[in-house]
């Protein structure tokens, strides 16, 4: 056992140095995720499944490039079935987003323009929508505005590339949301796939006691509504970011929809009971 730890914390030192040396050179290196996955042979492809089966998730393989390379830092729950398909430690295999020059440093200096009127809300909202071109995660089960409904629906069908996810946490508030995620399947089968990536998927959070996030973010901007600055009434004030921390959103939203029961079908849909406020 002795011996197994100090193998071990040799690896997480040598993750570590290796990193830092990288760094500080200015020279790409080659993450201890990465390395894990090739002295299995495995491809990106291949290594998804397995993870998949043992998570019981949805990723796909540019997520797991994305981890490999630091540009996203992977969730727990995907962090735990790495170690397992690797069997190697947490601290080895993550050295390298968890570092300080990883992902974690360009989301520390990430910064956010708040903004206070419930129409300049609406208004951020719906350019995060309009300028989605790959990726368009939107969370929450409240959503009723049609106007901002109505640029979701549009950028589906206008962009056939664009990878749009929607995560629920628990049933819909009001019916305007059952009646949009309906058009979004008969614009898109939630089975079908586009360039080998399925690119409509909605999700449901059944348990309770998990709480809601509400956000939309492309892989350019997002904005997260805030509790209002003028009443206890509502959501009318939000914080927009742009960058790093937009795509970060973009990875959260995705991995809660992986962890999610999926809704396949429109009767899925129909089924679900509203639940009012």
């Amino acid at each position: 056992m002795h011996h197994l730890h100090r193998h071990c914390g040799q690896e997480q030192l040598e993750a570590r140095r290796s990193q830092e040396e990288a760094v500080s050179m200015g020279t790409p290196v080659q993450s201890a995720l990465k390395r894990a996955r090739l002295e299995k042979n495995l491809t990106l492809e291949e290594a998804v499944a397995l993870l998949n089966a043992i998570t019981g998730g949805t990723s796909d393989t540019s997520q797991l490039s994305a981890w490999e390379s630091g540009r996203r830092r992977t969730g727990l729950r995907n962090r735990r079935g790495l170690c397992d398909l690797y069997d190697k430690p947490s601290d080895v295999l993550f050295a390298h987003q968890d570092g300080q020059h990883g992902v974690a440093r360009a989301l520390h200096q990430a910064q956010g323009t708040l903004v206070t009127r419930w129409t300049d809300l609406v208004e951020a909202m719906t350019s995060v929508v309009t300028g989605a071109r790959e990726h368009l995660v939107v969370t929450g089960s409240r959503s009723r505005e049609k106007g901002y409904l109505d640029a979701i629906e549009t950028a589906v069908a206008q962009n056939p590339d664009l990878v749009h996810t929607r995560v629920l946490y628990g049933p819909p508030r009001h019916h305007e949301l059952v009646e949009h995620l309906t058009r979004l399947m008969e614009l898109r089968d939630p089975a079908g796939r586009r360039n080998g990536a399925r690119t409509l998927s909605i999700g449901i959070v059944d348990r309770a006691e998990m709480p809601e996030r509400f956000f939309v973010a492309s892989e350019r901007r997002a904005v997260v509504p805030l509790p209002s600055l003028h009443s206890a009434d509502g959501f009318d004030c939000g914080i927009v970011l742009e960058g790093e921390a937009a795509a970060g959103l973009v990875h959260h939203g995705r991995e809660a929809c992986a962890a999610a029961r999926l809704l396949g079908t429109i009767r899925d849909v129909r089924e679900l009971p509203v639940r009012r406020k």
